[in-house]
């Protein structure tokens, strides 16, 4: 057996055993009695690949995005979960239509919670998507800081050949950022004929995810575009209220 492995583990089923309670470095070390230096350094790697996550210095770690992914899970950051579910029940009762809350993971929107329509004829979407390809990723992209903007495009790059339309250089991509952040909402039409529109959802200052609502394109009507963002809006707020 390799002990690294044997021990990474550990720390996996540790963590796992209250996901929605953050760990700190020397309580992991201590119940699985393990050199702090050692623990560290292996924690360290599965934050880098996503399977814990660091949250704020004096909280600790919990579980990561890969972690819930390795099962298809969507209950990826639970409190967020929690104090949205009802609010896009809501949501989609009244519209209609597919509603979902995302959030960014590296180069992906992910999916964590998602409530669906009474359509016969549904869009659907994948639950991990480069973000630029959708428009829960770009609202969140685009409420990046400028620093932390810069970082991402550096890291990941620019958006794929008809990945983002309207956009083919840096000086394009920019662009659409600029539009987002003065409009407060995103959109896309995809090739497969699926409109999506999505606003930020905050904590206190911070954009943490994005909420979005999807359908197929002949049933999106221009027209209600603004009442439906108006919605979206109302929505994100109370769900924000709810994390304060």
């Amino acid at each position: 057996m390799i002990q690294v492995i044997n021990r990474a583990l550990d720390i996996l089923e540790f963590i796992a055993e209250e996901p929605e309670r953050p760990r700190s470095l020397s309580e992991i070390a201590e119940k699985l009695s393990l050199n702090s230096g050692t623990c560290a350094n292996i924690i360290k790697t599965l934050v880098t690949r996503n399977y814990i996550e660091k949250l704020d210095k004096k909280k600790g770690y919990c579980l990561g995005s890969k972690s819930y992914g390795l099962t298809k899970n969507e209950g990826y950051k639970k409190d967020l979960t929690k104090a949205a579910k009802e609010i896009l029940e809501h949501l989609t009762k009244k519209l209609n239509e597919n509603s979902l809350l995302a959030v960014l993971d590296n180069e992906l929107r992910r999916v964590i919670i998602r409530v669906m329509s009474s359509h016969p004829i549904q869009a659907s979407t994948a639950s991990e998507k480069r973000a630029y390809d959708s428009s829960s990723g770009r609202a969140l992209i685009a409420m990046l800081e400028d620093a932390e903007l810069e970082k991402y495009i550096k890291k990941f790059g620019l958006p794929k050949k008809g990945e983002w339309e309207g956009v083919n250089d840096e000086r394009g991509l920019i662009k659409q950022i600029e539009l987002i952040r003065a409009e407060g909402y995103a959109t896309q039409l995809t090739k497969e004929k699926i409109v999506g529109l999505a606003v930020p959802v905050y904590k206190g200052e911070k954009v943490i995810a994005s909420l979005s609502i999807y359908m197929p394109q002949f049933r999106y009507d221009k027209s209600n575009k603004m009442e439906t963002i108006s919605l979206l809006r109302q929505s994100s707020k109370q769900i924000s209220k709810k994390l304060v």
